[in-house]
């Protein structure tokens, strides 16, 4: 894992890199890989993602896990513009890394970071997002108390966002999750004809038990869509 501190207008974002693990090919290079900009939920930090997200590396997908502006060492405060910025900025970094294809980096928010995911798709050219137990828009997180106050401020809207982009989109939610009803998945569903939505067998915060499951579903959205180099 990488330490990575990225710089903004409004001061340092840190995230941590974690490359793809090589793979033996003989007499021919090895390809560029796919990674993958993970922004987490509200009440987390990127130190609560590193251990989960090994698998994918290993599985040969770098992971870069984005913090907040506010959040654990950045600068800033939380607004959807400086969320946003210090998205583009990662999106950036990542692209002009020597082992990453440009053309293979997705978007993946969980829960509060399916605003910032959303963002991303609009902003850079995003090979495909993955919105897991996210809001459907912050006019609905409105009546929510959990939601921070910067997400109701904010316009955020992930309907809008899937609606307008024509990549692929993988929607994972629990059906009894407590915090983010699933209705919210179901709604972002309807913005796109043929999108369904997957269902994951935990509420909000307890997914780590069925984690290896989620894991092999995004790697199956890779593949199916080409955004995984070729074996």
């Amino acid at each position: 894992m990488e330490q990575v501190w990225l710089e903004t207008g409004f001061g340092r974002v840190e995230a941590w890199y974690l490359p793809a693990v090589p793979k033996s090919f003989p007499d021919a290079p090895a390809p560029l890989n796919t990674a993958v900009i993970f922004s987490h939920g509200n009440g987390e930090l990127i130190d609560d993602w590193d251990v989960a997200m090994r698998p994918l590396a290993v599985a040969g997908v770098a992971v870069l896990l984005l913090e907040f502006p506010g959040y654990g060492h950045s600068d800033g405060k939380p607004s959807r513009r400086t969320i946003r910025e210090a998205s583009v900025v990662a999106f950036d970094w990542l692209s002009h890394r020597r082992e990453i294809d440009p053309d293979r980096i997705v978007a993946w928010g969980r829960s509060m970071g399916g605003g910032s995911a959303g963002d991303l798709v609009s902003d850079r050219p995003v090979a495909g997002l993955i919105l897991q137990s996210t809001f459907s828009s912050a006019k609905a997180l409105a009546r929510a108390s959990f939601a921070p106050g910067f997400l109701v401020r904010d316009a955020y809207d992930n309907v809008a966002a899937v609606r307008a982009y024509e990549g692929p989109v993988l929607l994972m939610h629990g059906p009894g999750d407590e915090v983010l009803p699933f209705g919210h998945a179901e709604r972002i569903a309807e913005a796109r004809g043929g999108l369904d939505v997957t269902p994951i067998e935990c509420g909000h915060n307890d997914c780590a038990r069925v984690w290896p499951e989620i894991l092999q579903r995004v790697q199956a959205f890779l593949g199916e869509n080409g955004i995984l180099p070729a074996p």
